[in-house]
């Protein structure tokens, strides 16, 4: 696999989470619709932008996030007693969000445009190296399935709210279905 396929994979999850919360107020960034929908959109993207940037660091950059991101967006994984908080007035808008999103996906993928093609073999030690050994491995998996898995807790989020499928309302090729 190439970067650019991870990095086309990486685009769509971008858009796809600025459409998720395109038409949402800052009120409603921190709702929590019912039990075990917990990860409310301004946690949920702002838990996107730390994971970008501590992707950026098996990459080879500087960890950089806006102060006290880490500590109110980062988990230390399954388990992790913490929960994102309902009050709007500890989490940044969502402007502030998005925009910071997109400044670490940029980041990533200008690092992994630069990156030998050989370095993604390289072992990467970390919580779930038993199945994910490599920086390859690491990369595809905070590109692609990190960010797909809690996109679908927001997506979930959203119908709960009793709100549209932002999937459907993202521009696309329009190609029938045959």
């Amino acid at each position: 696999m190439k970067a650019e396929n991870i990095i086309r994979q990486y685009d769509f999850n971008l858009e796809y989470a600025k459409t998720l919360v395109k038409d949402l107020s800052d009120d409603q960034m921190t709702t929590i619709p019912a039990n075990g929908l917990d990860n409310h959109p301004a946690w949920t993207i702002g838990h996107l932008v730390s994971g970008s940037a501590d992707l950026a660091t098996d990459l080879g950059a500087e960890f950089e996030m806006p102060d006290d991101w880490a500590e109110l967006f980062m988990r230390k994984g399954p388990g992790d007693p913490r929960k994102p908080n309902p009050d709007k007035r500890k989490y940044p808008s969502k402007h502030l969000l998005i925009t910071e999103l997109e400044n670490q996906h940029n980041k990533v993928k200008q690092l992994l445009i630069g990156l030998d093609k050989s370095a993604f073999n390289n072992p990467l030690p970390w919580r779930f190296g038993n199945f994910m050994p490599t920086l390859g491995d690491v990369v595809l998996f905070m590109c692609i399935n990190h960010e797909s898995m809690h996109l679908g807790q927001l997506a979930a989020w959203r119908r709960a709210m009793g709100l549209e499928s932002a999937l459907a309302s993202m521009a696309h090729n329009k190609k029938p279905y045959t």
